[in-house]
């Protein structure tokens, strides 16, 4: 399918999503959040792909002009909301389709690596919370400055920032609207790794590519298992790990990774 927001691309087993709006440092529209979600349900209907990174593309002038500074997503698209008035029915369906594409990501069955280079504020830094791990590159940075502009974060970075960081760290953040560089972020537990700039998307491929070696079901069933046990009380989400442990257990790439392991050779898994 032909984007004009979004540069999408399946290669072997991952696929890679890419915001392409360079030129306003890959800024959230409206029309970028809805193509992001059709190429998310691209994926989730093709069962060939294992693992998704979603990342943001380079401005790359054809004139040999001074490109503009690496973002991941500099956040939502301020130049058009300073426009609407506040019943315009534009900014409900801009906030749903925010909050529509982090909850696909989520609810992906497969891994989503956030590949961070750059800026990732406000709506870039929800977009990446959603994802199920973050990598970043050394000049990156992280925040959310909403209440700078009036407002608070709404594609989840109220709620997803506190489980993921701790309460008053996400706090901290939403409240100052501070701008915290790639190595705090990693300190705080935003974020997995950081990496050089220098063969930077090499770097998050490798990771892509360990999960795709790993039996195929079992990363997804893991996932659903975290998913839905992880704001259960402890007793409830064990039985949800015993419930997803005997799905694991039913499958033929189980058969096939233990006979793998005992018989000393890589196991050969189909994904059964």
């Amino acid at each position: 399918m032909n984007y004009s927001n979004i540069k999408f691309e399946v290669e072997g087993q991952i696929a890679t999503l890419a915001v392409n709006r360079p030129k306003v440092l890959n800024a959230l529209s409206i029309e970028t959040l809805q193509e992001m979600k059709d190429a998310v349900d691209l994926v989730s209907k093709d069962g060939s792909v294992r693992v998704l990174i979603v990342t943001g593309a380079k401005d790359e002038p054809a004139d040999g002009s001074k490109p503009r500074p690496a973002s991941f997503v500099a956040g939502a698209d301020i130049a058009f909301m300073s426009t609407l008035e506040k019943d315009n029915p534009a900014v409900a369906t801009f906030v749903n389709a925010g909050q529509d594409l982090m909850n696909a990501l989520e609810n992906l069955a497969i891994p989503v690596i956030a590949a961070v280079d750059g800026f990732a504020l406000g709506g870039g830094c929800e977009l990446a919370i959603a994802c199920d791990m973050i990598f970043a590159s050394e000049r990156s940075s992280f925040g959310q400055p909403e209440v700078k502009l009036g407002l608070i974060p709404g594609f989840g970075g109220t709620q997803r920032l506190p489980r993921l960081i701790g309460r008053n760290l996400a706090k901290e953040l939403i409240y100052t609207g501070n701008i915290i560089k790639a190595d705090r972020a990693r300190a705080i537990g935003l974020v997995n790794e950081v990496f050089p700039v220098e063969g930077f998307m090499e770097n998050v491929r490798k990771v892509a590519e360990a999960i795709v070696a790993c039996a195929p079901l079992a990363v997804n069933l893991s996932k659903k298992a975290i998913n839905e046990g992880y704001h259960l009380e402890l007793s409830e989400s064990m039985a949800v790990e015993i419930r997803h442990f005997l799905d694991s257990f039913a499958t033929e790439d189980r058969v096939e990774g233990t006979t793998a392991f005992v018989e000393k050779r890589p196991p050969a898994f189909k994904g059964k």
